[in-house]
């Protein structure tokens, strides 16, 4: 299995879906776009992961790589492969498809519950998703549902967090991978987002329950198991 992931900052990288993959003793490399790095032919992967980012979408003109991204999700669609978009991760993909991606009406940072949609109770990735499940949040943007994706997730602040494109492209708003350790570099890395808004906590609540990351990687596991099954 040959799994490649894009990265777009340092502080935002595969966090739990590494030790995952590690143990699989799969092949991972990386493109670190902020350093430019060049992008990998699309017959040398099996499955991308596109990570989280603090910049938009929409940013093309500010960040020189953005348009080459775009370009190679879309080929990694097209090739049918599997994609899985986590956060900036999922706006690209949905960018990609022909959806709008722009600011949603709050941030949301934090810890806050996703309910499934009717779509995401029969689909059976998105009945990988406990119903009314506790996530962690950390975006400002949203997206338009792609034309021909099931709608599988929404929470109070931000109706469009999970979407299935096909059956082997995922993606999710919120983040599955989160360790306390990428918590606290995002904290970091994103400090001036933590304004006092409704649906932004503060880095004392988002760090107060340990618990909370091994509750999402249990999330995570089943999901990374069903999309590299359809590895074809």
């Amino acid at each position: 299995m040959r799994v490649h992931y894009l990265q777009h900052v340092p502080f935002e990288g595969l966090g739990a879906i590494r030790p995952w993959l590690d143990e699989r003793k799969w092949q991972v490399t990386p493109t670190h776009l902020y350093q430019n790095e060049p992008l990998p032919s699309i017959s040398d992967i099996d499955w991308l992961i596109v990570m989280g980012g603090p910049m938009s979408a929409n940013d093309e003109s500010k960040y020189s790589w953005l348009m080459a991204e775009k370009n190679f999700i879309g080929q990694a669609i097209n090739h049918n492969k599997s994609v899985l978009g986590i956060c900036l991760g999922s706006q690209l993909i949905a960018d990609v498809l022909g959806a709008k991606v722009y600011q949603n009406l709050e941030p949301e940072i934090g810890w806050f519950p996703i309910e499934l949609t009717q779509h995401g109770r029969q689909h059976t990735l998105g009945r990988l998703l406990p119903e009314n499940s506790e996530v962690f949040h950390w975006h400002g943007e949203t997206f338009d549902l792609p034309q021909g994706a099931f709608h599988l997730a929404r929470s109070q602040a931000c109706v469009n967090q999970a979407f299935v494109y096909g059956d082997r492209v995922l993606g999710l708003q919120f983040h599955l991978e989160t360790t306390r350790a990428n918590l606290e570099a995002l904290v970091h890395g994103c400090a001036s987002e933590l304004r006092n808004k409704p649906f932004i906590q503060s880095p004392s609540q988002m760090m107060s329950d340990p618990s909370r990351f091994t509750r999402l990687h249990q999330i995570l596991k089943p999901i990374l198991s069903m999309l590299s099954e359809r590895i074809v």
